[in-house]
């Protein structure tokens, strides 16, 4: 396949048939902060990067869009995935597109972020959709994190830098291959010259707010996703909507949630049916998706750190990864981002997603206006989201520790038993899954030695939970494979991420490229990188800025 083949699977869906914006200017150059009053999107020219080099590719992802690899290592993709589209021939188009989306915080609607206080200017500062693949009977939306500035910019320089670009592509790579829904890593290119100045965390530093400036390499990392419409997204429509804030509003609002549904639920959704009938479905399948992706998120140990609605995915997938991070010693109110705060803690991350879901669906009710049963039958779909979360949340827990049902003194016993003893998460959960017999065989996944109180808390535990699962019926072979099919044994670690990043900024990508590797294939064991990669977060790197907490990842 050569760059003309992978032409003609270029589609423009979300232009073509969404509106741009009346005043948006024409061949896409549009990148300076403005309000955007009306339309879905603004059509931006990306800013390409200097000599753009190469860094890394996801096998997996090309193979499912059904595109040669050899295609990442070519001049003409590199161009187009460093965002220069100037020499582009048709059918591909010199611009793509940037899109505005309100923010929620926790349920409270913001404007203020806004830099005109008014909500329409917050959106994409520096992500630019370039088009959508359509191969395999499947549409993938290319985007562009780090392209340059766009309307939405707020006044920054729309880059992405090295290290966050790393830790995107990376987590995106094992998040897919946790079995958690996620956006997906394309491809990653570094200028070998342009660099930005970012706020970061001096070595060895412990501060809590980054404590010096830094030139960063700049880099480009593609994200891929059925499309990339935000929660915040079809807030910004539905509140225009409620206000009437153009003559076209509520149109605007009917056509992007028609544009979802087509996009993200169309195997469960009937176009046929009246849009009444097809905004109760998408609710209804919208809050299985958002609850099965936070059961998943705890499950493997992930914590968002900033699940605002503006980065709630609406086709119910991780999306935005910056200042997320995976829990290392077991704390419920784990929080990796410094701004983040107690409300988008690991713990909290089920009622953060409850608040998004009632965002969305106070956005989408204008569209069933004078409709007293479909408000009615709305209502019951948003009042009903706890308890689903909470039953899909046991089901979660009862997996994890090979119960066939959920016992609540046996979860929560645990659970407080692994608070107490500085438990490892994710090390702790993959030898839990080899049913051992005895303590001694779970102490090396604890951050701090047992008391002889602590080890007899345990001992009874353990019995209890050997009798429980007797109970079941259940081959003990059989258990192990379930639970170790749940329980990952690696971990994207901050202090693994961390001399990959910094490693690459000297052009040396070999510690990126093998923690790939590993990170693709989290459940299996791997024994040749067992010592280097399952183990206890070192003492050294506790409460160091960048590794145990970060204030951005820009």
């Amino acid at each position: 396949m050569n760059i003309k083949d992978f032409a003609k699977l270029i589609d423009y869906s979300f232009m073509d048939e969404l509106n741009a914006d009346p005043d948006a200017k024409p061949h896409g150059d549009e990148h300076s902060p403005r309000q955007v009053f009306s339309g879905h999107y603004v059509p931006v020219s990306p800013t390409p990067i200097t000599d753009p080099q190469y860094i890394a590719h996801s096998k997996t992802l090309f193979a499912d869009i059904g595109i040669n690899e050899s295609l990442a290592g070519s001049e003409a993709f590199k161009q187009i995935f460093s965002g220069n589209l100037t020499e582009v021939e048709a059918p591909i188009r010199k611009y793509g597109w940037a899109t505005g989306y309100a923010l929620s915080i926790f349920g409270t609607e913001y404007y203020d972020q806004c830099p005109f206080k008014t909500g329409n200017g917050y959106g994409d500062g520096r992500a630019i959709s370039i088009f959508e693949i359509v191969n395999n009977n499947r549409r993938w939306e290319m985007q562009l994190k780090g392209a340059g500035p766009t309307p939405y910019c707020r006044g920054a320089d729309g880059r992405a830098v090295l290290r966050s670009s790393v830790r995107e592509f990376l987590a995106q790579e094992h998040m897919h291959a946790l079995g958690v829904p996620t956006s997906r890593s394309l491809c990653l290119y570094v200028s070998s010259s342009d660099k930005v100045k970012r706020p970061w965390y001096s070595e060895g530093s412990m501060s809590r707010d980054p404590d010096i400036l830094i030139d960063n390499p700049v880099a480009i990392t593609t994200r891929v996703a059925p499309s990339f419409i935000r929660v915040g997204q079809i807030e910004l429509f539905g509140r225009r909507a409620r206000k009437n804030e153009h003559p076209a509003a509520l149109q605007e609002l009917e056509k992007i949630v028609m544009h979802l549904i087509q996009r993200e639920y169309a195997d469960e959704i009937n176009p046929d049916l009246s849009i009444h009938e097809q905004c109760l479905l998408l609710a209804a399948e919208f809050a299985k998706r958002l609850i099965k992706l936070v059961s998943n998120w705890i499950r493997v140990g992930y914590c968002q750190g900033n699940f605002n609605s503006d980065n709630c995915a609406a086709g119910g997938f991780t999306l935005d990864y910056g200042p997320f991070g995976f829990i290392e010693k077991f704390d419920p109110y784990f929080q990796p981002w410094t701004g983040g705060g107690e409300h988008f803690s690991f713990w909290n991350q089920p009622l953060a997603a409850q608040h998004n879901f009632n965002s969305f669906v106070e956005a989408i009710r204008p569209l069933l206006i004078n409709n007293n049963a479909a408000n009615i039958e709305l209502d019951n779909i948003k009042n009903s989201f706890a308890d689903s979360m909470q039953q899909s949340l046991e089901k979660m827990w009862s997996e994890k520790i090979g119960m066939p049902y959920f016992d609540a003194d046996l979860v929560g016993r645990l659970l407080g038993l692994m608070v107490k003893s500085s438990a490892d998460y994710s090390m702790f959960f993959r030898q839990l899954s080899d049913i051992p017999a005895d303590i001694k065989d779970l102490t090396n996944s604890f951050y701090k030695p047992l008391d002889p109180m602590l080890t007899q808390d345990w001992t009874d535990w353990l019995e209890k939970w050997h009798a429980s699962l007797n109970q079941t019926g259940q081959h003990q072979d059989d258990i192990v494979a379930s639970m170790k099919s749940i329980n990952p044994k690696y971990s994207l670690r901050e202090w693994l991420l961390a001399p990959a990043y910094q490693q690459a900024t000297l052009g040396d990508y070999t510690s990126l490229r093998e923690l790939q590797q590993v990170m693709i294939e989290p459940y299996a064991e791997q024994k040749h990188h067992e010592a280097k990669y399952f183990r206890l977060k070192p003492a050294e790197v506790n409460d160091i800025g960048g590794i145990s907490h970060m204030s951005c990842s820009s």
